[in-house]
Formats: structure tokens, C-alpha cells, sequence
């Protein structure tokens, strides 16, 4: 993968650390492939909401500290996570019911 030009050397070395664990960018790849496609379908949306979101998480803070060029895209893709999170609350009170 091609690393912008404009990319500040903070973010490098952070990114530079993900890459040792050999093991990690792979598994984090399979599971945004996996909720992307969860996500897209009205069914299957609020399962892939969630396992969305600790991926969206991520990418948000490492935007706010190290890259704010991309933190608006960012915000809105969380912001849609969050909406679809909030239009599904029915179907998470079975998990959270005891």
C-alpha cells in the first residue's frame, strides 16, 4: 500500500507499529470487509453496525490526533454508524436484557 506524501511522521511510526504485528492489519481487513457487508443490507445492518464500530473508533482518534485532514470524512462515517446503531437500539435490548 502507497503511503501519502503528505502524511505526517507521527502517523508513520504509528503505522510502521501495526505493520510488525504481522497478524493485525489482515484480521482487522477481514472484519471491515465482513461489517461492510453486513452494513450494507437492511437485515443484517445492525450486526455490522457493531462490528463496525470498534474499527470506526479507531479510525476517528487516529484522525483527531495524528492526521485532523481526515477527520471529517471520519466524523460523518461515524456519525452514520452511530445513526444506524441508534435505528436498530430495539433489536441490541434482547443482548442487554438479563
Amino acid at each position: 500500500m502507497p503511503v501519502p506524501e503528505e502524511m505526517p511522521e507521527r502517523a508513520l511510526q504509528v503505522m510502521q507499529a501495526y505493520m510488525t504485528i504481522v497478524w493485525l492489519m489482515p484480521l482487522v481487513g477481514v472484519f471491515e470487509i465482513i461489517g461492510g457487508v453486513l452494513f450494507i443490507f437492511r437485515k443484517t445492518s445492525a450486526i455490522g453496525a457493531i462490528v463496525i464500530l470498534p474499527i470506526m473508533v479507531g479510525i476517528l482518534l487516529t484522525n483527531l490526533i495524528d492526521v485532523p485532514s481526515g477527520l471529517p470524512i471520519a466524523a460523518v462515517l461515524f456519525l452514520i454508524n452511530i445513526w444506524v446503531i441508534y435505528d436498530n437500539r430495539d433489536k441490541y435490548r434482547v443482548l442487554l436484557s438479563t
